[in-house]
């Protein structure tokens, strides 16, 4: 696997006074470029990030216009049943967003005012609805590729974008709890599929090399929930099925996810009944661009003014 390329140490350095400098997260508050909520990792964004944001979505378009991907554009929120059959609460039950309603007549409301006045939890009467969180912008798309039928000898390719949320409160910038997701997932046989995700980790790499960023190529696994996770994590890992493009944002010992290629083998065409043109159970695999961590790496790595960025990175976002 390729080695991240020499960067400079993100220990935050001592002032005059030996005091600690602000962090990367405090100067992207002090800049402006992100904007406090009141909780870890939610996060108002401004004009200037979200320039880099767009800049780099259609960066991706581009890379990506010459397959003829179907374009599909979820909202942030999902069928609750499909979530539940998608069978994310086996690996990370930790990480799901559901969400709840008031549901109560007069009198419960008029408990629930009382409780907020009193400064007192006022969420027990709340109830859990028809919609989930989407945790990743393909969880959506099954159901409804399904639906359709056989896919077509020469599989499906699709182009998503999607708000996805994940709770995992952290300081860590590259860690939102809400953040957006450019997924490709193809739909095929072994072969096409993993054709794909060959080709998407050279276009990938390139990407990054292009925004002049260092970068490295590993296998990975998704962080799976409890001991029996820690067994499907070794089997991922072990059988190649996922890597990711790491970029040293919060420091180079523990480099940041921005992209990731994973092969799901038939997981999700035995879950919805995907199959291929021949019957066959269809495979799927997709790469999914983090458009925040991306974003937040060209921070780190160029600086806080966008206009002192390397004219060629300039240049590969906006032209």
């Amino acid at each position: 696997m390729e080695s991240i390329q020499p960067t400079p140490t993100f220990c935050e350095p001592l002032d005059d006074d030996g005091l600690a400098e602000p962090t990367f997260l405090d100067r992207l508050f002090d800049q402006g470029l992100l904007v406090r909520t009141g909780v870890d990792g939610l996060y108002g964004r401004s004009g200037a990030f979200e320039s880099v944001v767009e800049a780099l979505d259609r960066l991706i378009g581009r890379l990506g216009a010459a397959d003829n991907a179907e374009v599909l554009r979820f909202p942030p929120g999902m069928s609750r049943p499909a979530f539940e059959r998608s069978g994310y609460l086996k690996g990370f039950p930790n990480l799901a967003g559901t969400v709840h309603s008031f549901c109560g007549h007069e009198g419960e409301h008029a408990k629930l005012l009382a409780c907020v006045e009193a400064g007192e939890d006022w969420t027990a009467g709340q109830k859990a609805t028809d919609i989930v969180l989407t945790p990743a912008a393909c969880y959506p798309l099954y159901p409804v590729a399904a639906a359709r039928g056989p896919l077509p000898a020469e599989g499906r390719l699709f182009d998503l974008q999607s708000y996805c949320f994940r709770r995992e409160p952290s300081l860590e910038p590259t860690r939102m709890q809400l953040f957006r997701m450019r997924e490709y997932v193809r739909m095929g046989s072994p072969d096409q599929v993993l054709a794909f995700r060959e080709s998407w980790l050279e276009r990938g790499t390139q990407m990054i090399r292009d925004l002049e960023l260092p970068l490295a190529i590993d296998a990975a696994n998704d962080p799976f929930f409890g001991r029996a996770g820690r067994m499907l994590a070794n089997n991922q890992r072990a059988q190649g099925l996922k890597f990711e493009l790491n970029v040293p944002v919060n420091s180079v010992e523990k480099p940041t996810a921005c992209l990731s290629f994973n092969y799901h083998q038939d997981h999700f065409g035995t879950t919805w009944d995907l199959v291929q043109a021949d019957g066959d159970v269809a495979h799927t695999a997709c790469v999914g661009f983090g458009l925040e961590r991306i974003t937040l790496a060209l921070l780190r790595h160029h600086g806080l003014d966008l206009a002192a960025w390397p004219e060629g990175v300039r240049r590969v976002l906006w032209g």
